[in-house]
């Protein structure tokens, strides 16, 4: 099955910066929880972060290494913030880097203004 290009139906796994649709997210994580197993990423393994803080350390990593998806999301977050010169910051590293949808994104904030 293809994955969701849809952010709002995906999470982003900030330890080795993939999505995981939110549907196989919850599977994998109620199949843990059956098994008693800690809750890891589907992809590397490394466990789940527990707190938002933890969450947002995990992806500044992944920023701080020019991961495309990570540079968009973090992106994603400050326009949603409201801090739209540092998403255009974000937006643009990204879009530097080869990711596509940065691309599209950078465009709605020029047509918005």
């Amino acid at each position: 099955l293809p994955l969701q290009y849809d952010e709002k139906k995906s999470t982003i796994m900030t330890c080795c910066s993939k999505l995981l649709c939110n549907g196989c997210n919850l599977a994998n994580r109620k199949r843990n929880k059956n098994l008693s197993l800690e809750q890891k990423c589907v992809f590397c393994r490394h466990s789940i972060p527990e707190s938002a803080e933890e969450f947002k350390r995990n992806l500044m990593i992944r920023v701080e290494a020019n991961d495309p998806l990570a540079l968009h999301r973090m992106g994603y977050y400050r326009n949603y913030e409201g801090d739209c010169e540092d998403a255009f910051q974000y937006f643009t590293k990204a879009a530097g880097v080869g990711y596509i949808r940065s691309h599209y994104e950078l465009s709605v904030m020029y047509r918005k203004g």
